[in-house]
């Protein structure tokens, strides 16, 4: 039976997340499918927004400038009064970047782009999505995962060590699981839709009727392409119009006037919100992230970021223990990235209840970079430290000067599969090197020197203390010269082992 599982990891559901996880296995190496039930790539906007901790995971996958270029900001949103006048305000609050974080506010692109340019980065490791093929079952052995798959050629059977149900709200993966999804619909239900129109400038985010949500009508000119996107909330009950003359009737009912000429549609989609958290992410060899572990009300932007981080949180992890380290690791996947889905929901969930009463506005809360796992059991604080930065949160980037003249980024230093071991003019290495583990030093007569002073500020060390970053771009511990052996702790737990093979 060992010999059976050849493939190491099969991924259910191509969208951000399943691609997500896909290109970080892919880069690491490891022997996955990644399958898709729908026949074609998903066409709809969705998910718009990627915050600025999104935009660090795309930047460590190769992605970021493209996501970049294919999209642009959010515009100022227009708040059209009865007579026709409007008022005028950021959709969130925009604040300028810093040498500790790079990127400070959401991009806007529509869904269906962002994972093209997923796609295309998959493709540049050889791999490729296989559309239409559905999961229709599967069972679990000692050594792992015996799934069945029907497909364009009929019915197959495929042995891998490990399942990852990224298939969406209405996970088939959970459902065999039978884990639980509890939560609420929360009393709202909303139509979405990409269109092509005419009468509106794409200057704007236009929204009618803000302080009434039952007859709120946003129009959204959505970045990289020609098209709007159109959001209203819609009776609980009963069929809804979505063709173009439907959409433009509403917008009529609405408004009192004639403000656009929907001439086509592209995709849309009507949906009750929900809140939904699965009581599980782990059964065995079978893992569920994005939509199939947590479903949000669009109102945070939270969504596709979620899952795309629960990806990146899991990616590193099926490696290292596919590599060797132990099985336990993948413990911490759910014990990191739930309670964060949780906070996520409650989020989203208060910012609905603000956009009942005219009153929602985003601010620094729903970019996620003070996202972090500070109780995690791969976090090693020393006893008794001072300071704001502690293991579990994300790692700050700042500007560097290397000795051969160029600048540099702790960013450069953190991009890739590995982890990133760094000194603060510490005068004698920590700990031998490893497989996996890159060691740097900052400080006068090092590799690298902090000119500004922005890698001291942003990690608050002193002299002879080491920072330890995760492949993932958190901080795993910081510690002096004589705490050596909270490193070998962690080393042991992430199956870092020495350059002769040996756990030293």
């Amino acid at each position: 039976m060992e010999d059976e599982y050849t493939l190491a990891v099969l991924i259910c559901g191509a969208g951000a997340a399943g691609l997500t996880l896909a290109i970080d296995l892919a880069r690491r190496g490891v022997a996955f499918r990644l399958i898709e039930r729908m026949d074609q790539p998903f066409s709809g906007s969705r998910g718009k927004g990627i915050q600025p901790r999104t935009q660090e995971v795309f930047e460590d996958l190769g992605i970021i400038d493209r996501v970049v270029a294919a999209g642009g900001t959010y515009p100022r949103m227009h708040e059209y009064q009865n007579d026709g006048t409007y008022t005028e305000r950021d959709v969130a609050e925009r604040d300028d970047p810093t040498p500790a974080e790079p990127y400070h506010m959401a991009l806007m692109i529509p869904q269906f782009l962002t994972e093209r340019l997923m796609r295309e980065r998959l493709a540049e490791f050889g791999h490729r999505v296989e559309f239409g093929y559905e999961l229709v079952g599967f069972e679990q052995g000692e050594d792992g995962v015996t799934s069945r798959l029907v497909g364009p050629a009929g019915e197959e059977v495929v042995h891998s060590r490990y399942l990852i149900g990224a298939d969406g709200g209405r996970s088939f993966v959970r459902g065999a699981l039978d884990v639980g999804f509890p939560g609420k619909t929360l009393g709202v239900r909303a139509m979405v839709a990409d269109v092509a129109l005419t009468g509106l400038d794409r200057e704007a985010w236009h929204q009618f009727n803000g302080g009434n949500m039952e007859r709120m009508v946003s129009v959204c000119p959505l970045a990289g392409t020609d098209l709007f996107q159109i959001q209203a909330i819609i009776p609980l009950e009963g069929e809804v119009d979505l063709s173009a003359d439907g959409i433009e009737r509403m917008i009529v009912e609405r408004t009192a006037r004639n403000v656009a000429k929907i001439q086509s549609v592209t995709w849309a989609s009507a949906y009750s919100m929900n809140a939904r958290l699965a009581d599980r992410y782990q059964i065995g060899r079978v893992l569920l992230v994005g939509d199939a572990a947590h479903i949000h009300p669009p109102t945070g932007g939270q969504g596709l970021n979620t899952s795309v981080q629960d990806a990146y949180n899991l990616g590193w992890k099926l490696a290292a223990v596919l590599s060797g380290a132990p099985d336990r690791l993948l413990d911490s996947y759910e014990s990191e990235r739930r309670p964060v889905a949780e906070a996520m929901l409650g989020l989203a969930a208060g910012l609905l209840e603000a956009a009942r009463r005219g009153e929602m506005r985003r601010g620094r809360e729903v970019h996620q970079l003070d996202t972090g796992y500070p109780g995690s059991p791969l976090a090693a604080n020393s006893p008794g430290r001072m300071g704001a930065l502690h293991a579990g949160d994300r790692a700050p980037d700042a500007p560097l000067h290397g000795a051969a003249g160029c600048s540099r980024r702790l960013f450069d230093l953190f991009t890739g599969p590995h982890w990133t071991l760094i000194g603060f003019e510490a005068e004698h290495a920590i700990t031998k090197g490893r497989n996996g583990l890159h060691i740097h030093q900052v400080g006068a007569g090092c590799e690298l020197q902090d000119v500004g002073g922005h890698f001291r500020d942003a990690y608050e060390l002193v002299s002879g203390e080491w920072v330890l970053v995760r492949p993932d771009g958190y901080v795993a511990a910081i510690v002096r010269p004589d705490e050596a052996s909270a490193l070998q702790t962690l080393f042991a737990e992430a199956g870092l082992t020495g350059v002769d093979g040996l756990p030293h």
